[in-house]
């Protein structure tokens, strides 16, 4: 990837694509790009009308991220329309909040073919194009991945091997001048841990204790996540891979 010249438009000239950009961590991370001076590929499961209206220039795209033929067909139409594929972000993500006790085997599979297939899948695309000209891949993870967590069995497994894909991927293609790395966020103020607040029989305590568990004292905002996935993303960040950026209020050091 070209050194940045702009600090203020560190992304300009490349193409940056979303998975689960449809809100929280990804939604917050297209705004973010976009003043960056990214061209947007924007996917999400969702009626894709508000990204687009949200984001004019943007190609939106509107599909399950599990889905190898759909994936394809979003990698074609990236690179019809943009001619290739710089970044790549996996925000796609959701939980079906069940222990190994309580979930079956299909709510197993489903968790994990969007957080974990759909890394798996995007990634291959995103290296097939990358290894012509480099580029930068950051994958969305979970403190509770490494800190351990309740009521999260399949969505804390794919969180934990998505982190060691990054790794084997940061081994396997540094020659092709692509990066690959993950940032781990605490609890983040996201329609995702809502849902997963609502689920407690006290959502407030719930939100309470979860606050608490963080050194800073608070929830975090999608916008300070997406802050590190920009530098992971930029030039900024050329000497870094294989690595997890810890975005969570301290969390671990607890």
């Amino acid at each position: 990837m070209p050194v940045e010249t702009d600090r203020n438009t560190p992304l300009a000239g490349r193409t940056a694509v979303i998975t689960g950009a449809g809100s929280g961590i990804g939604l917050a991370t297209a705004r973010l790009f976009a003043t960056a001076g990214a061209r947007l590929a924007l996917v999400d499961r969702a009626d894709p009308q508000p990204l687009q209206k949200a984001f004019p220039d943007a190609l939106c795209l509107t599909g399950d991220v599990g889905n190898p033929a759909a994936v394809a067909e979003h990698a074609r139409a990236i690179r019809d329309r943009f001619g290739r594929m710089d970044i790549l972000v996996t925000a796609a993500g959701w939980s079906d909040g069940k222990t190994v006790a309580q979930g079956d085997y299909p709510s197993w599979t489903a968790v994990l073919n969007t957080v974990l297939d759909g890394t798996f899948l995007w990634a291959h695309q995103a290296v097939t194009q990358m290894s012509e000209h480099g580029g930068s891949i950051v994958f969305v993870g979970s403190q509770l991945a490494l800190s351990g967590g309740r009521n999260n069995a399949a969505y804390l497994a794919g969180k934990g091997a998505v982190m060691s894909l990054a790794r084997s991927m940061a081994l396997e293609h540094a020659d092709e001048g692509i990066r690959v790395n993950t940032v781990i966020p605490g609890a983040i103020d996201t329609p995702l841990l809502a849902r997963g607040f609502a689920r407690s029989a006290d959502p407030e305590a719930a939100k309470a204790r979860s606050m608490a568990r963080h050194a800073l004292g608070r929830l975090g905002r999608p916008e300070e996540v997406a802050e590190a996935i920009l530098f992971l993303a930029s030039d900024r960040a050329s000497f870094t891979t294989g690595s997890c950026m810890m975005v969570e209020g301290g969390w671990l050091a607890g």
